[in-house]
C-alpha cells in the first residue's frame, strides 16, 4: 500500500524518527534505542515512512539500513508555501491596519 507522505508526518512518533535518521543512517535496532516503544512498533512506523517514500531501506549483510529520503518531503514544503505566503499577506495588513490605529 502506498500511503501519502502527508499522513507519514502526521505523526510525532515518526517525524522523531526522521529527525535521528537526519543525523545518520542506521539500523532498525539503533532508532528504536531512541524511543522508549518496542522494537516491532518502531519497525511498523519505519515501514509506513518506506511506503511514502520518506526514507529508504538497504540491506548491509543480515542488517537493514533505514536511511533519509527527504526529495518527498517536497511536496509537503510546496504545499505549505502556498499557505505561508497567503499569511504573511494577511499578518502584514493587519499589522498596518494597527499601526495607523
Amino acid at each position: 500500500m502506498r500511503r501519502d507522505v502527508f499522513q507519514a508526518i502526521a505523526d510525532p512518533t515518526r517525524r522523531h524518527i526522521l529527525s535521528v535518521l537526519a543525523k545518520a543512517p542506521m539500523n532498525l535496532n539503533a532508532v528504536a534505542d531512541h524511543f522508549k516503544i518496542s522494537r516491532p512498533a518502531i519497525s511498523k512506523q519505519v515501514k509506513i515512512l518506506a511506503e511514502c517514500g520518506l526514507i529508504r531501506m538497504r540491506h548491509e549483510g543480515r542488517e537493514r539500513i533505514c536511511e533519509p529520503d527527504f526529495k518527498k518531503i517536497k511536496e509537503v514544503a510546496d504545499w505549505a508555501e502556498t499557505y505561508s505566503v497567503f499569511w504573511n499577506e494577511k499578518l502584514d495588513a493587519l499589522g498596518d491596519f494597527l499601526n495607523t490605529k
